[in-house]
This record gives C-alpha cells, structure tokens and sequence, in this order.
C-alpha cells in the first residue's frame, strides 16, 4: 500500500499535516544554512494534525554523496508542537534535507488498546482495527517498500490478534510488545506524509567557526630607526621570525594588513595627515604603485619568495595566513592608467576619492561596479586566486559593504566551489541589514558589535541576537583593532584590556587581537576613537620581549585563554550559550555546555563564566544558575582554570570580583565521573 505525499510551501498550500517554521532554514530557503563539520546543528519544526490521532515527524538527511539517512524528530514541547532532533554533519560540502510529518495508524492504534483492553470495552473491534493496522505494515513488505526481516514479529502479532480462543490480553500482547513497537519507530506505518523541503545545509571546515586570530603589520615587524639614515622597514622575513611568538600564545591565524606596493600621490603622514615627512611609509590600505597592485609585494617587505617563505614557517608552527584584501586603489595603482573605467569620474574629470564625512581619504580611490563588472570582477577573482596559489587560506576583507552584495554573492560562490578551504572574515561595521546579508550571501565570519556592546544586558541581549543569526552569521569579537579604540578602552588601562580579552575568548567561538593589544596600547588620537601615532601611517616596533621580562606584559593571559579554548570544546562553540542570573546587574553569567556523545572527548564538557563587565568596580554578588543547562544537580564541584582553584558550589554561590585581580571565573564544572 503506497503513501501518499502531500508538499507543503508557497505553490503547494499546507499540507495534510501542517509543518511550520522549520530550521535552520535561511529566508525560507533562498539562502542555504551554514555549519561546520562535526557541529551539532538542532533541527526543528513546528508540525500538528488536527484531532487526536497519533502522528510523527521524520528528518531524511542528505550528504553531498548522495547517502540518505532517516531519523525521527522527537516531541521536546508538545504544547507548541515542537518537534526536535540534532545531527553532526562530518562531510565538507551542500547537504540537503527535509522534514515529513505523517499520521501514525499504528501508534493510534496502540494507545486505543492500552486505554480500551483492560477496561473491557470494545475489546473485539480493537482487535480487529488492529488486525487493519498490521495487515498494511505486511503490505509493505509485499511492496518491497519495508525489509522482509519485519515479517516475522509482524505476522506472530497478526496470528495471535486472529486467534479468539485466547484471553483478550495475551491476544493484544505481541502486537504491543517491545520488538513489534521496536521496529514501528524505526520504520513507521505512515499516511498523509507531509514533505516540507528540500533544504540546503552548508558544511564547512571548522575554521570557519573557531579560531583565533593574531593581526600585525608586517613592516613594523623588525623595524628600525637611524638618526642618520632614517627609518628601515621590516620585512616578510624578519616578520617570519615573529611567528614563533605568536603560536606560543596559542594563535591559530596570522593575519597581515596589507603588503602590496603603496601609492606616493596625496600619501598620508603620521596620524592621518597630508604633510608626510621624509621615510613616512603611507598607508597599507592605499595600494598601488609602478611597482605593482593588489597581486604584488611592497619592494620593503621582500619578494614572493620570501612570502612563500613566511607560509612555509607558519604552516610549520601549526598557523594559517590571513590576508588583508581591500578593494580600493592609490592614484598610483596600475589599474588607474589601465582601466579608469572601473573608477568614480567627478564632473570635472578628477577620479573621486575615498570620503566618510568627515573623514577623507585622498590616498584612495574606491572602485566602480557599475561600468564594467565583468571586467573587474575577472581582475579581484584573479587576485584572490594569486595569493590562494601561495598559500593563503583566510581573507579579511576590508569594507565589504561598499561593494555591490551581488559581486559577494557570485564570487564567494565560485570560492566555495573551487576553493571550500578558503574562509572570508567581513570588516563591515555597518547597518545589521546589510552585515546579515553579507553573511547569507556567503562570508564565513562577521565583524561585530562586541567592540561597543559593554554592559551585562547589552551583552546578553546581542548574543542572543547573534545565536539567532547563527545559521548563517558567524560572529567574530575584537576588543580594538587598528581602526579602533573605544572610550572603554582608553579609559580602563589595564583592568579594560583583560576584561575584554576574558569575554571575547569566551562568549564567542572566534576571537582576534590586534598587535600591541598585550602591550595594553590605549592611548587615543584627539578626538577619535583610534590609537594616537597610528601604525596605519608609520612603522611602530614594539619591545615584546622587554614587556614579558617586566611582567607588564599580557602574553601570559593571551596564552592562557588561547590554551583553555583548545582543551573545551564548549567554548569553541556558539548555540550552546545559556544565560543565568546575578543580582549585580554588572556581572554576566553565562554557560556552553556539550554532552559527552557531541564533546569529541567522551566525556560532558561544561564552562561557566561569571565575568565583571565593568572595568572601574568591583562587585559582592549572589548568582542565580539553572543547573539543568550545567548537567548537574545539587552541589558540584568547580574549577577555576584562569587560577587552578576549585570550589564547591550549589545553585546560588556568592561570588567576590575584583576588577584589579580577578575580574572573571572561568569555571570547568566537575562532573561526578571526572571527580
């Protein structure tokens, strides 16, 4: 007896059952869902019948081979009718499924049974209409749509419902029995099934959500000053030789701002000025000159040999190398002799410069879509494909949202289909509209928020709008970068940077830090939310060493925050996070838990973090946890792994922070096996 299949959708109505907000799905499917290989990813869906009758909700799983796996979707809310189940893709590439919801004739069956036989009523109809039940499962089986191998347990339950000779209750028992209702779960007898679907699901490499990244400019990198000759750049090599450093602090990308050859034309001087001064390197971002473009190395900083040299040396040191690509131009860069289509042309035929009233940037032209796309596109796509050829496997990309999201969506698709190992980060703070979009259209990470988002409730209320977007949107927490410094920042020395450091390396599953920030480099230009004497416009050495020796430098809690992330899978995700009370506003609670099948490790892996989110006060505070999301009960057993120090709590500790010296927990709950 075949099924008969009923498509829900716009063109296809509801549905016999009625399935509704499925997820994760991404604009109703316009936009595939993203995850990484190994994620555990919920699946979810809304799906009822009317009535009573008994129903069920299956998920069929598709791998980008082709192998289709089924799994039931179990009842987590049956007030809402939320159906639920969680999957680990472990293949890189598109997977597809979709959710069937059906009447279950059997299950209905059943529960009719276990109510109506042992009250002695209707007790030889319920066997007949049980007798209906099964005939149709051995239906199946004479379709080929069911293995032969149900056949046995199914026609012994059928004997025996035909058999009135005995007792009512031994007649009913096999056909409610743990074998028979073993293989209808697995297998179920369904009518008016349901389809919502297909659905994509993007699997990637785990990069694209952990890790954690070190930015520097590479021409500071062994830079040097002579009062008589002047300024010496640092180079790809000397730069090579500061990768030990920053693997030792358990970074897993070097990311380098730009290295392409820097226009001379209206060049900026120190602090973003037009008077430069003599050995004044200009900014990296305005890239061009006769020595090249984007697909070229500033003659400085070496050759492709000795970049080659510096993936070598990274990848030896367990690093990948992130570039910098900024899509924009110096007056000076080839293309602007070469195509001057692919520019802004003022009225009175100047090329328009780079402007964000108030800022201007007369060093930079932005380029043009609008002329000739297929041509610049042809030139960006072959850039990338250079610096991929020499190694590179992750691209931050500078401003993306003043590039048209249709060039995004068509390049990033090629990338993932030529190239799935490469992974682009978004520099766009901007309007969430247009960050959502850039992460729907295919960026793996985004910039975000975190930099101004400062208090407790601020906190939770954006990562709990990020959870959401976690489908498609892939957060990336930097407490400063080159371009910023907040008033937090400068105003709270020391305490502001470690604080930060602690809920970037925790809240989210990629972090990153620009160089200087273990020097605790917080003093602001004039006027603006960035660093005085900026690097953008000149070398800046920095004495790593010395700062260690000294104990004024923060390595030591890079390293360990880096260390603690490596060894707790929790943290290395994002949807696990759970919020829980404090009666201080200021301190923020939250959790990420995993249980032992989805840790990697075999065992439950859960980190709670209670954290200062003010830099200038300390707080006495009773906390508030729902011990359900921590996988324990009662009193348990934690440990500080910022300290080494264990404690014995219980559902509402009382905790002392001190902004000076401890201004966070980072706890390791001891779950009763590990004690």
């Amino acid at each position: 007896m075949s099924e008969t299949t009923f498509r829900t959708g716009l063109d296809a109505g509801i549905g016999r059952i009625p399935i509704m907000d499925v997820q994760p799905v991404v604009d109703g499917g316009r936009f595939p869902a993203r995850c990484v290989e190994g994620e555990t990813v919920a699946v979810r869906a809304n799906a009822f019948r009317e009535g009573h009758d008994a129903m069920g909700v299956q998920l069929v799983l598709i791998s980008p081979t082709g192998v289709e796996t089924r799994r039931p979707l179990r009842s987590t809310n049956p007030g809402l009718d939320l159906w639920e189940a969680t999957i680990r893709p472990d293949e890189l590439g598109t997977w597809t499924f979709r959710i069937e919801a059906f009447s279950a004739p059997y299950d209905t069956w059943a529960h009719v049974a276990e109510v109506k036989i042992p009250a002695g009523v209707d007790t030889e109809l319920t066997c007949d209409e049980g007798v209906l039940v099964l005939e149709r499962v051995l239906a199946e089986i004479a379709e080929g749509t069911r293995p032969a191998s149900d056949g046995p347990v199914v026609s012994a339950a059928l004997e025996s419902l035909r058999s009135p000779g005995l007792p009512v209750t031994a007649r009913i028992a096999p056909a409610l029995a743990a074998d028979l209702r073993g293989i209808l779960a697995e297998r179920p007898l369904r009518e008016g099934v349901t389809v919502a679907g297909p659905f994509r699901l993007e699997v990637q490499r785990r990069r694209a959500l952990y890790g954690s990244w070190y930015e520097f400019f590479p021409r500071s990198e062994g830079a040097h000053f002579d009062p008589e000759h002047g300024w010496t750049s640092g180079t790809l090599r000397s730069a090579a030789r500061s990768l030990d450093r920053i693997a030792q602090m358990g970074f897993d990308v070097a990311y380098l701002t730009p290295i392409h050859p820097i226009g001379t034309t209206f060049r900026k001087g120190r602090n973003n000025t037009l008077e430069t001064r003599p050995g004044d390197p200009g900014s990296p971002y305005a890239i061009g000159s006769p020595a090249g473009g984007h697909d070229a190395i500033h003659p400085d900083l070496g050759t492709i040999e000795d970049f080659d040299a510096f993936v070598s040396r990274a990848k030896e040191l367990g690093l990948e190398v992130a570039m910098d690509i900024a899509l924009q131009c110096s007056p000076d860069h080839p293309w602007v002799q070469e195509h001057p289509e692919w520019f802004v042309v003022r009225a009175d035929g100047t090329i328009a410069y780079a402007e964000n009233p108030p800022k201007k940037y007369q060093d930079i032209y932005p380029l043009s879509f609008d002329t000739d796309y297929e041509g610049l596109y042809a030139a960006i796509r072959d850039v990338l494909e250079h610096w991929v050829a020499h190694g590179v496997t992750l691209f931050r990309v500078d401003n993306p949202h003043t590039k048209p999201v249709r060039f995004w969506e068509e390049l990033l698709a090629e990338f993932a289909e030529k190239h799935p190992e490469v992974i682009f980060l978004a520099e766009a703070f901007t309007r969430p509209t247009m960050m959502h979009t850039l992460g729907k259209v295919g960026y793996h990470q985004s910039y975000t928020y975190f930099t101004w988002r400062e208090s407790a409730e601020e906190l939770q209320e954006y990562l709990e709008e990020l959870v959401e977007a976690a489908p498609y949107m892939r957060p990336s927490f930097w407490p400063t970068t080159h371009d910023i410094l907040t008033p937090y920042m400068s105003s709270g020395g020391r305490r502001a940077f470690v604080l930060r450091a602690i809920l970037a390396a925790t809240l989210v599953p990629t972090w990153g830090i620009y160089s200087g920030y273990e020097l605790v480099e917080d003093v602001p230009r004039p006027g603006a939310q960035e660093q005085i004497d900026n690097e953008k416009y000149e070398y800046k050495p920095r004495d790593y060493a010395g700062a260690l020796a000294r104990g004024e430098s923060l390595e030591p809690l890079l390293g360990t925050l880096n260390r603690i992330r490596r060894e707790h899978p929790a943290l290395q995700t994002l949807t696990t996070i759970r919020f829980h009370e404090a009666d201080d506003p200021q301190v923020l609670v939250f959790s990420k838990h995993l249980d032992a099948d989805a840790s990697g490790t075999g065992r439950p892996d859960t980190v709670l973090v209670v954290s200062l989110t003010a830099h200038d006060r300390d707080a006495s505070t009773r906390l508030h946890l729902e011990l359900d999301s921590l996988g324990v009960e009662g009193c348990f057993e934690v440990e500080d792994l910022l300290t080494g120090e264990r404690f014995r709590w219980d559902r509402e500790p009382f905790v002392i922070l001190s902004a000076a010296d401890r201004p966070a927990h980072v706890l390791r709950i001891v779950h009763p096996e590990e004690s």
